[in-house]
């Protein structure tokens, strides 16, 4: 699915509020998605975009902090911006702790609001990034056959073709023609590479 450009979301239940920050954000030329509460935020569905979110602490049903926390256990890495009338050092820690970008009183400067959007979007689009360069990576790890991901694992461990070969119980000409053959397919240009991409996946593999 191709990438749209960029949406700002706002969750707040004052209609006013709502509509005033929407204008505010049209001004950077950005699309703006505007919902009443968590919930409708969390049914609706949301476009391929970078984006962040700017949410009321305050809301009917679930708080902006529990949303906050629901998008963390979903994994969507959403960048958001808490704004607020009633805030006080407690729940502004809290927020910053659990990864906000920034944490804005009402009534809060314009351009601050604005600042803190454009490093949300920033930040989500280098998380997309990152995400999409594993998924490659991932990809090109399930194309090796379950002998080549037994070599690709021993050579990224240090072992020559030699030792691999013993320790599979096979020929080294053969070991060579299956570490040709995952080189390629992984697109590695050297052994370096290839330990980087083993890194890369191990530290974004599930934990058991």
């Amino acid at each position: 699915m191709n990438e749209t450009g960029p949406v700002v979301f706002v969750v707040d239940d004052d209609p006013i509020v709502c509509t005033s920050i929407k204008r505010l954000i049209r001004t950077l030329g950005l699309e703006v998605q505007t919902f009443s509460s968590a919930q409708d935020f969390l049914h609706a569905k949301r476009p391929n975009a970078p984006g962040c979110l700017v949410l009321d602490v305050r809301l009917p049903d679930l708080s902006g902090l529990d949303l906050q926390q629901e998008l963390a256990k979903a994994d969507a890495e959403l960048p958001v911006i808490f704004v607020t009338g009633h805030a006080d050092i407690r729940m502004s820690v809290r927020a910053m702790k659990a990864g906000a970008v920034e944490f804005l009183t009402k009534p809060f400067r314009e351009q601050d609001l604005l600042e803190a959007i454009q490093h949300g979007i920033a930040q989500d689009r280098k998380t997309r990034e990152r995400r999409a360069a594993i998924s490659e990576l991932q990809r090109r790890l399930d194309s090796l056959t379950p002998r080549e991901r037994e070599v690709f694992s021993l050579v990224v461990s240090g072992l020559p073709n030699k030792q691999i070969a013993v320790h599979l119980g096979a020929s080294e000409k053969t070991i060579k023609v299956h570490r040709g053959q995952l080189m390629r397919k992984m697109e590695a240009e050297s052994l370096a590479d290839l330990v980087r991409m083993s890194e890369r996946l191990k530290t974004t593999s599930p934990k058991s």
